[in-house]
């Protein structure tokens, strides 16, 4: 394989048929430089031990290693670029075997020695890719550990020193971006525009970790009595974790990680068992950075990984995005055993459309808002309330759903790729089913597209559903996928209305020309994000991400200024001067508990009237 970029590409595009030529037992060898040095001296039959481990290796290298590791190929005479050079070999077992997943652990990329494993799908043609683990106890025990001793040292290093490491991730983020987003449409099935807005979003939020500084300043008021001054200071909790949803492989990790470690805590990250790659591939990432061993580990796993993080007592705080199922048991389950837990959770977001909206910019957002991403995403604008003669456009807006593209994501020309499961597209089918049976009207259905060359895929079309009121269930459940449904209503009070009625808070957005109409609609509903004229409200990372009622538990959202709070403790410190004399006192708000302990370094005999006791 050359070095140039065009061969590079080629080489792993048409892997599939590389791999179908390989009769099975055959041993192969690969002669691999990414250097630009190809030459006679890239292939032969030489066999050379030694296995190196990935710190020692370039991202393209490790995957052509790891490539024939899973086949059970050898490689020799590999150049990796800038190090010196590497020849590794894999003794062929005379059967191909299916890539597997390595935790990350202590630094290293492990191989787990579980007996339970999970394969790893393409949604687009339903093909295992990959296993991932079921990380056993001792392997969970081993990254809390890791996590624990890491920690010591990490929450000591200088926070100018920990925002160094993430100034130089989100430029090794940047130059690998569209590798991730390769890896993100291979598991998870997103077009590759949403897989690098994907990336980019979780990037936004590590450049505003960098920022970190101004955030952490402690606060102070001096002669708050006489002879008295007070200061706090916001310090690390220890080892913080976070869930993972499937649906945004890069970004929600990274709204995570990051903040956690730069205010100077350990991570314990345990992605989507659907779509572990990326995590992976973030962590590699983080290593390259500069990041020392320890401060980020991850596992995987399902219920028993869940139940272990919400359990092990050297675990502080939980970040957790996902369904409202799990999202529930998460925060009862780890409050209980003194944890602080953030979660975010479903949502059923509606889009208002008054009679003076500007018709074509409405209908072009609604469109992108209710299908973009397949529907699988908690700010999808999955429900359209038409106010008056709005109720007029549905034709319109139809014809424009009809123009999307459905294909595999990483098809040329795709709007909407496929859902991740079978049973996640056949939920969907359903949904639509109920909304019909229950006297909804169905104008657009998508349920039976197929896509040429991918006949096994999980897709389903844009499909939009009218006439549906709020006793319906295609209305009162979350449908998460590329399904609108649209109510009818007269008046924006009625709208309102229906919006506060409904369990879910997540994001709201409005389309009018009026002030008047926008001021009184994000004053009266109450939902976390709302948009006027902006169909996904999400906000950009100076902003926190809010939620309200089943949409979130917990009493700090992600990123933004409130990012810091669910991994700090505020220490408060106050000094005063008795006769001459300096006292130190020391508050500790606890991380379990609303209230403080107080540790005094000297305590005076004499206590000053005003002084609070020590």
């Amino acid at each position: 394989v050359g070095c140039e970029l065009e061969e590079r590409e080629r080489f792993w595009s048409e892997l599939d048929e590389v791999i179908e030529s390989i009769p099975t037992g055959e041993r192969v060898v690969i002669g691999a430089d990414f250097n630009g040095h190809v030459g006679e001296g890239n292939t032969g039959d030489e066999e050379v031990m030694g296995k190196f481990g990935v710190r020692e290796r370039n991202l393209e290298g490790q995957m052509v290693v790891d490539f024939a590791k899973r086949m059970d190929m050898a490689v020799v005479n590999t150049y990796f670029q800038k190090r010196e050079e590497h020849r590794v070999t894999y003794k062929s077992g005379g059967r191909r075997t299916q890539p597997t997943t390595k935790l990350f652990i202590d630094g290293k990329f492990v191989e787990s020695k579980s007996s339970e494993w999970l394969d790893i799908h393409n949604p687009a043609t339903n093909e295992v890719i990959g296993r991932v683990p079921k990380a056993t106890q001792e392997e969970m025990l081993a990254a809390v550990d890791s996590c624990s001793r890491a920690y010591h040292s990490w929450s000591e290093t200088s926070i100018l020193t920990r925002q160094q490491v993430f100034f130089r991730y989100q430029q090794l983020i940047k130059d690998n971006i569209k590798e991730l987003a390769k890896l993100i449409t291979l598991e998870q099935g997103k077009t590759l525009a949403d897989a690098e807005g994907d990336v980019f979003r979780g990037l936004q939020v590590v450049e505003h970790a960098c920022s970190i500084t101004s955030l952490m300043l402690g606060e102070t008021l001096p002669s708050i009595t006489k002879d008295m001054d007070t200061y706090t200071y916001r310090l690390p909790l220890g080892v913080c974790a976070g869930i993972a949803p499937f649906n945004f492989p890069a970004m929600i990790p990274l709204w995570m990680f990051p903040m956690g470690m730069v205010c100077g805590n350990t991570y314990l990250m345990k992605p989507s068992e659907r779509v572990p790659g990326c995590s992976v591939m973030l962590a590699k990432l983080l290593q390259d950075a500069g990041a020392p061993d320890g401060t980020l580990n991850i596992i995987h796993g399902q219920h028993d990984a869940v139940n272990f993080i919400c359990d092990h007592p050297a675990i502080k705080a939980i970040s957790f995005v996902g369904s409202n199922q799990a999202g529930e048991y998460i925060y009862e389950r780890g409050s209980k055993n003194g944890k602080r837990v953030q979660s975010n959770m479903g949502a059923k977001n509606h889009g208002v459309v008054m009679p003076d909206a500007n018709k074509e910019n409405t209908l072009n957002q609604l469109v992108g808002a209710a299908f973009g991403a397949a529907g699988q995403r908690c700010m999808a604008l999955s429900t359209a309330v038409l106010i008056g003669e709005a109720r007029n456009w549905l034709p319109e807006l139809v014809e424009r759903a009809k123009n999307l593209h459905v294909n595999a994501g990483d098809q040329p020309g795709a709007d909407i790729g496929p859902l991740i499961t079978p049973q996640a597209r056949d939920r969907v089918n359903r949904l639509i089913q109920s909304g019909v049976d229950e006297g909804a009207k169905l104008l657009l259905d998508g349920r039976n597209v197929t896509v040429k060359g991918f006949e096994n895929g999980n897709f389903v079309g844009p499909t939009i559903i009218s006439n549906v009121t709020a006793d319906m269930q295609c209305y009162k459940e979350e449908i998460f996928g590329p399904v609108l449904v649209v109510l009818e209503v007269d008046t924006l009070d009625e709208a309102i209305n229906i919006i506060n009625k409904n369990p879910y808070g997540n994001g709201t957005s409005i389309f009018t020309t009026n002030g008047a109409v926008a001021r009184k609609y994000t004053h009266e509903v109450d939902v976390g994000q709302i948009g006027v004229n902006v169909p996904i409200p999400v906000p950009l990372p100076m902003f926190s991400f809010t939620g309200s009622r089943a949409s979130f538990r917990g009493d700090t959202n992600f990123y933004g200024k409130q990012a810091r709070h669910p991994v700090l403790h505020t220490d408060q410190n106050c000094y005063f001067t008795v006769e001459g004399r300096g006292c130190y006192c020391k508050i500790s708000s606890s991380y379990h508990a609303n209230h403080g302990t107080l540790n005094c370094k000297r305590a005076p005999k004499y206590r000053p009237p005003s002084a609070p006791e020590v």
